[in-house]
C-alpha cells in the first residue's frame, strides 16, 4: 500500500512539473510576443508623383565656323606699317596700310593671319590676312535620316566645348538641307549660337545635343521602379501608409526620372528608395525624400524601451512589495521604540 502511494505521489509530482513548465513557457512566450508586437513600422523614403519636363536628344559633333570671313593676300614689300593681328576692328577701320592702297574692314571682326597650305603655290613673300566675325558661330552637322521627322528649324541645342568642360552654351537649329546625303544617309543641318564673349574660336570641336519632342509628363524617380519580366511595378502608399504593389506603364527616362504614362496620377505617393525592404500590404512610416534623416528617424522605440526597462525593474520587486515584508518590519520597530 505504501509503495503504491509513493508511485502515485511521484506521478502527480511529475505531471505537476510538466504542467508548470508548459505554463511557464506559455507565459514567457506571450510576454515577448506582446513586447515585440509594439515595434513601430519601418521608416521608408517616399515621394509624390509630379509633372516634369521630358525631352529627347540627338547627340552629334561638328566644327565651329565664323559668321563672316574675308581673306586678303598681301605682298610683304607693300606693307608700310606692321599689321596688328588678333585685334578687333570696326567696319571701315584700316586693316593694313600698303604703298598704293589701304585695306579697310568690310564688317566688324578680328584680324588674323593664316599660313598657306602646302598644295597652294604662292610666293614666300606673301601673307594671307583674315578678317573674321565670330560674334555668331555656325556648326554644320549631319543628322541620321531616322531623326529627320523630328528635326525642325528653331529647335533648342546644347553645345559643349572641351576648353570649358563645365559650361554649356545655348544655340538653335538655323537651317536644314533640302535632301538627304546619299553617301552618309544623313541630313546636313546648320547650328547657330551666340558667341559675343568670344570664348569659342573658329575651328573648335563642338559637342552638339539637339532637343526635340519637349513635353511635360508625370514622373517618378527611376529608383522607384521594379522590373519583373515585361512588367514594371511600383509600391504605392495609400492614406493609411499601407504599401500597394501597382503596375504602371512607362515612357522615357531622363535625368534620373521615369516618365509615367498610365497607373498613377499627380500627387500619388510612391516608395522612392529601399524597395527591397518593402513588401505588399506592409504598414510603413513615410519619410519625405530630401528631408533630414536625423529628424525623421526620431521614433518612440527608444523611449518605449526605457519605459519598459523601468516597468521591468518595478516588476522584479513587485512580488516583494505585495508581501509587505518591509512594512511589517517598520511597524515592529516603531512599537519597540514606543516601549
Amino acid at each position: 500500500m505504501k509503495r503504491s502511494t509513493k508511485i502515485t505521489s511521484i506521478i502527480i509530482i511529475f505531471f505537476l512539473i510538466i504542467a508548470t513548465v508548459i505554463v511557464g513557457r506559455t507565459m514567457i512566450g506571450n510576454h515577448f510576443k506582446k513586447k515585440f508586437s509594439k515595434r513601430p513600422p519601418p521608416g521608408i523614403i517616399v515621394t509624390a508623383a509630379e509633372n516634369r519636363v521630358f525631352e529627347n536628344l540627338i547627340s552629334t559633333y561638328g566644327t565651329a565656323r565664323p559668321f563672316k570671313t574675308q581673306s586678303y593676300k598681301i605682298e610683304k614689300y607693300e606693307i608700310l606699317k606692321p599689321i596688328n593681328f588678333n585685334q578687333k576692328v570696326k567696319k571701315g577701320d584700316v586693316i593694313a596700310e600698303l604703298k598704293n592702297r589701304k585695306i579697310t574692314a568690310q564688317f566688324d571682326g578680328t584680324i588674323g593671319k593664316r599660313e598657306f597650305s602646302e598644295d597652294i603655290e604662292v610666293s614666300k613673300s606673301s601673307i594671307l590676312v583674315n578678317l573674321e566675325n565670330t560674334s555668331i558661330i555656325y556648326c554644320d552637322v549631319d543628322i541620321p535620316e531616322m531623326f529627320v521627322p523630328f528635326i525642325k528649324v528653331g529647335l533648342p541645342v546644347d553645345i559643349k566645348f572641351s576648353g570649358y568642360k563645365d559650361k554649356t552654351y545655348k544655340g538653335q537649329v538655323d537651317s536644314l538641307a533640302s535632301r538627304i546625303s546619299e553617301d552618309t544617309r544623313s541630313l546636313p543641318t546648320r547650328i547657330k549660337m551666340d558667341n559675343t564673349s568670344g570664348e569659342i574660336l573658329p575651328g573648335s570641336f563642338l559637342e552638339i545635343s539637339i532637343k526635340y519632342d519637349t513635353r511635360e509628363s508625370l514622373s517618378i524617380p527611376d529608383t522607384s521602379t521594379i522590373v519583373e519580366g515585361d512588367n514594371i511595378f511600383i509600391y504605392k502608399v495609400d492614406e493609411k501608409n499601407k504599401v500597394l504593389k501597382t503596375n504602371i506603364d512607362t515612357g522615357d527616362r531622363y535625368l534620373g526620372f521615369v516618365e509615367v504614362l498610365n497607373g498613377l496620377k499627380v500627387g500619388d505617393k510612391v516608395v522612392a528608395e529601399g524597395t527591397k525592404k518593402v513588401r505588399p500590404n506592409l504598414i510603413i512610416r513615410p519619410i519625405k525624400k530630401g528631408a533630414k534623416v536625423a529628424n525623421q528617424n526620431k521614433s518612440s522605440w527608444g523611449g518605449k524601451k526605457k519605459k519598459d526597462t523601468k516597468e521591468n525593474k518595478n516588476g522584479i520587486f513587485a512580488w516583494l512589495q505585495k508581501l509587505n515584508i518591509f512594512k511589517k518590519n517598520s511597524d515592529s520597530e516603531k512599537q519597540e521604540n514606543k516601549k
